[in-house]
C-alpha cells in the first residue's frame, strides 16, 4: 500500500467516525443558510498568474514545516502580498491541519479558499460548504471514474468548484473524460513524493482550452513560475516553499515578481 493509498483509508475511518456525531443529512440540513463564498476559478483569472497559498504545519515527505505556526496570521500575509486563494489542509493525521485551521483562515481573509483534502466521501464535500469553502479538492488517483463524476456533479450543485489533481497522464485523461474545467497538476508523485516540474510542462499540452490549469508542489522560484506560465498554467499552488520564509506573504510576493 502507498502512501495515498494509506491516507485514504485512514480518511474513509475517520469519516465513518464522524458521521456517528454528525450524519450526511443532518449537515446537509445546515447548508441552505450558508452565503455563497467568492468564484475561485474567476479569483485565479483576474491576475496574470493566480497564486494559491498553502497553510500546512506539516507532510509526509517533508515532517514539520513551520513552528510556531498561525495560520490566520500566514493567511492574512498571503492576502495582503497577492494570493489569489488559500489552500487550508483538512487532513490531521499526516498534515496537522483541520476545521480550526480553515476556521480560523475563513475568519481572517475575504478571499476563496480551497478545501484541501483527501475526499473519499459525500460528507466532507458537505462540509466544505458548511466551513466557507469555494473550492475542493478531488484526486483522480484516489478515485474511481464513477466516484471522480458524482463528486464533481455534488461539488458543483453546491455552488463550489472542483479542482481535480492529476499527477500523469492517465489521470488527465480521466479528469478530462469526467468534464473537468479546473484541473491541478501535482508536481509531486503522491505515491512516489518525486517531484518534477517536467510534470506539469508535459501534461499541460493535454488541456482543453477552456480549463484553467492550476500547477502544484515544486514551485520555488519567480523563474519557475515564468516556465509555468509558458507551459500554460493559469496558477500555481505553493505552500512548502513559502512557509519555510520568515515572512510567507513577502515571499509570494517575490514569487510572482516576474509575471
Amino acid at each position: 500500500m502507498n502512501i495515498l493509498e494509506q491516507i485514504c483509508a485512514d480518511k474513509r475511518t475517520e469519516i465513518e467516525e464522524r458521521k456517528k456525531f454528525q450524519s450526511l443529512e443532518e449537515l446537509q440540513s445546515l447548508l441552505s443558510g450558508i452565503e455563497k463564498r467568492p468564484d475561485f476559478v474567476q479569483a485565479l483569472r483576474a491576475t496574470p498568474m493566480g497564486l494559491i497559498a498553502e497553510v500546512k504545519r506539516k507532510s509526509p515527505s517533508a515532517g514539520l514545516i513551520r513552528e510556531p505556526f498561525s495560520p490566520s496570521e500566514i493567511a492574512k500575509g498571503y492576502e495582503a502580498n497577492g494570493a489569489s486563494a488559500i489552500s487550508c489542509l483538512m487532513d490531521h493525521k499526516y498534515f496537522g491541519g483541520g476545521a480550526e485551521d480553515f476556521s480560523e483562515v475563513r475568519n481572517a481573509i475575504e478571499i476563496p479558499m480551497l478545501y484541501k483534502e483527501f475526499v473519499v466521501d459525500s460528507w466532507q464535500i458537505a462540509h466544505a460548504k458548511k466551513m466557507g469553502a469555494s473550492a475542493v479538492l478531488l484526486i483522480v488517483g484516489a478515485l474511481s471514474d464513477a466516484d471522480l463524476a458524482a463528486f464533481i456533479g455534488e461539488i458543483q450543485s453546491l455552488e463550489l468548484q472542483p479542482l481535480v489533481e492529476v499527477h500523469d497522464r492517465e489521470e488527465m485523461q480521466r479528469a478530462i473524460d469526467a468534464g473537468s474545467d479546473c484541473i491541478g497538476i501535482n508536481n509531486r508523485n503522491l505515491k512516489t513524493f518525486v517531484t518534477t516540474l517536467d510534470t506539469t510542462f508535459e501534461l499541460a499540452a493535454m488541456a482543453p482550452s477552456d480549463c484553467t490549469l492550476v500547477s502544484e508542489s515544486g514551485i520555488k522560484t519567480p523563474e519557475d513560475v515564468v516556465q509555468l506560465k509558458q507551459a500554460g498554467a493559469h496558477a500555481i499552488l505553493v505552500g512548502e516553499s513559502l512557509l519555510r520564509e520568515t515572512d510567507p506573504g513577502a515571499a509570494a510576493k517575490h514569487l510572482l515578481s516576474r509575471i
